[in-house]
């Protein structure tokens, strides 16, 4: 598509588009819309293994959930090849506004299997993905990348999706090899916003809106993406400091109405309680197995008054 879709419209818009960053295992539909009401206006799903998605119905119906209410939405996939990439966007076309491919995962069972990072070896594969997306599917393809130590690689790199077809790129400010602790790089991702002409996204480091604001005046960029920061703080795009006690509570009952798994539920209120929890607290926290076990640490040790007729109804 050569307007880019929905989410292009956001990034040429004025101000600064706040995303949800895809996050395996999280990103999933009650936090996405979770995201949106507090403030967020895009959200990825988790990366989803083309392969796999394109041959199991069971992995389709784990691996891709999502309502009305789920929108803008943008689902990313990890591919190796045009075909399996094509294949499963077609599959997700009806459902999103854009698909995604993942160009930037740095674990190491995926760069073994030749997706994720490893295809920043392989610019030709990934604009020949782009294309071919764009083909079939008829749907905005975007793709999401790290920085290489010769920056000279990242802006050919980027310029050649731009020619592919590629709607907008999304650029974590790190290379392959470097983690969380150290600090993302602005200069480059500035560089990659200066080499092309479509939107471009960054991402790393956005803890706060301060933080957000921050990037984009440093960087000019079109959108940031969050990812460790908004798993603490799922208002963070709306402006709190801090995630609200009533934010907590809606999550949990998008949890429970949308028939989340308890694990994935736990994780995510840990994560939002972390700052609050001390060590004993966060051991109690941590050996709840239900989620009226969560309703009853929130108003005993938190103070948050949560429903308790939320908790699912064989908990009661």
């Amino acid at each position: 598509m050569e307007d880019g879709g929905r989410v292009c419209e956001l990034l040429r818009a004025p101000g600064v588009t706040g995303i949800v960053a895809p996050m395996v295992r999280y990103s999933k539909l009650p936090f996405r819309i979770l995201c949106r009401r507090w403030g967020a206006d895009v959200a990825f799903t988790p990366m989803i293994v083309a392969e796999t998605f394109n041959r199991s119905q069971q992995a389709r119906d784990v691996e891709f959930t999502t309502n009305q209410e789920d929108r803008p939405l943008v689902v990313q996939f990890a591919a190796k090849s045009s075909t399996e990439m094509a294949s499963a966007a077609l599959k997700v076309a009806a459902y999103t506004d854009a698909v995604d491919i993942n160009c930037g995962c740095p674990q190491r069972w995926a760069i073994e299997e030749g997706i994720g990072s490893a295809l920043l070896h392989d610019p030709e594969l990934v604009s020949c993905m782009v294309k071919e997306t764009c083909r079939v599917a008829a749907i905005p393809c975007s793709i999401k990348i790290r920085v290489d130590k010769d920056m000279r690689n990242t802006v050919e790199f980027a310029r050649r999706a731009e020619a592919a077809g590629a709607a907008w790129i999304a650029v974590h400010g790190r290379t392959q090899r470097q983690r969380s602790h150290e600090p993302v790089d602005l200069d480059a991702i500035k560089m990659v916003k200066e080499s092309v002409s479509i939107p471009v996204v960054a991402n790393g480091d956005a803890f706060s809106l301060r933080d957000v604001e921050h990037i984009a005046d440093m960087t000019g960029v079109d959108g940031v993406m969050s990812a460790r920061g908004i798993l603490a703080n799922p208002a963070l795009f709306g402006g709190y400091d801090a995630v609200p006690a009533e934010c907590v509570a809606e999550f949990l009952r998008l949890s429970v109405s949308l028939s989340s798994e308890f694990i994935t539920t736990h994780h995510h209120t840990m994560f939002m309680l972390g700052p609050y929890l001390n060590r004993a607290m966060r051991r109690e926290f941590s050996a709840l197995s239900s989620v009226a076990g969560i309703v009853d640490f929130l108003s005993v040790q938190m103070g948050v008054a949560v429903p308790r007729e939320l908790a699912p109804r064989h908990e009661r």
